[in-house]
């Protein structure tokens, strides 16, 4: 492990209720440690996604603790959409939220261009988002969200729209970022693969309603890692194997098919 004993997330007893009287989630407990890279996987509508707005405190929930070990200004959040502002420059955007957190023009700015150098987009600073691919702006998400430093890290399927080749690149790159500033990331995604190759847990959410967590994998792969090399180890199949058979235990006689 390279994560440290104490968490920097401690989810306990979680049940949260939208309209109907059967909760989404029920009991839910998790825990990431700091420097932890953890992944969310299970059935559609299980509720995956509403524990990251609980944990952000965007979604209220009936019962159960979230505590988190950092401030939430330390937090970063990575949506599947991006929330780029279309009538700001991408330099604008990278640069806004050190603004509102008190950052003079001129080092936002310069901050925001140095990550758009990181990012690969180096001289695209005026351009607007509109006038972007879907993997550019998909880096110019991630610059606006690492430019503020954060200490741990939540995305919700943030790379599900974009192609195979570009997806690979994209991931590669903020692996190489989290693995080099022990960043925390707590990641929801549909695809096994991926969370297999990112994380060091790996977390199966039940089926809802009453949703919890069913199964908890350690990843056994050394880091550093490389996108392509870590399917050859050997525990990468028998751990998809496990989390196959989990899924697939989860919707059995539900007819739901798992993507």
């Amino acid at each position: 492990r390279i994560w440290m004993a104490e968490p920097l997330l401690r989810v306990s007893d979680l049940t949260l209720s939208y309209i109907a009287p059967q909760p989404v989630l029920s009991g839910v407990d998790l825990q990431v440690g700091t420097g932890e890279f953890a992944s969310l996987v299970g059935p559609s509508g299980s509720g995956k996604s509403s524990v990251l707005r609980a944990i952000m405190r965007l979604q209220e929930y009936q019962s159960g603790e979230v505590a988190l070990g950092v401030p939430v200004q330390d937090v970063g959040i990575l949506f599947q959409d991006d929330a780029l502002l279309p009538w700001r420059t991408v330099l604008q955007n990278v640069a806004l939220g050190l603004r509102i957190r008190g950052g003079s023009k001129r080092s936002s700015l310069e901050r925001a261009e140095t990550w758009l150098g990181r990012m690969g987009l180096a001289g695209l600073g005026d351009r607007y988002p509109r006038e972007l691919s879907g993997g550019q702006r998909k880096r110019v998400a991630l610059a606006q969200v690492l430019a503020l430093q954060p200490r741990f890290l939540l995305m919700d399927e943030p790379f599900a729209s974009l192609d195979a080749i570009v997806r690979r690149r994209i991931t590669g790159e903020l692996l190489e970022w989290v693995e080099r500033e022990r960043l925390t990331v707590l990641m929801v995604t549909h695809d096994l693969e991926e969370a297999i190759s990112l994380s060091d847990t790996v977390h199966l959410l039940s089926r809802g309603p009453f949703a919890r967590i069913s199964a908890s994998h350690e990843v056994p792969i050394p880091r550093p890692r490389d996108l392509v090399g870590v399917r050859t180890h050997p525990a990468f199949n028998t751990l998809l194997g496990k989390l196959w058979q989990g899924l697939e235990q989860e919707v059995e006689g539900t007819g739901e098919v798992y993507a």
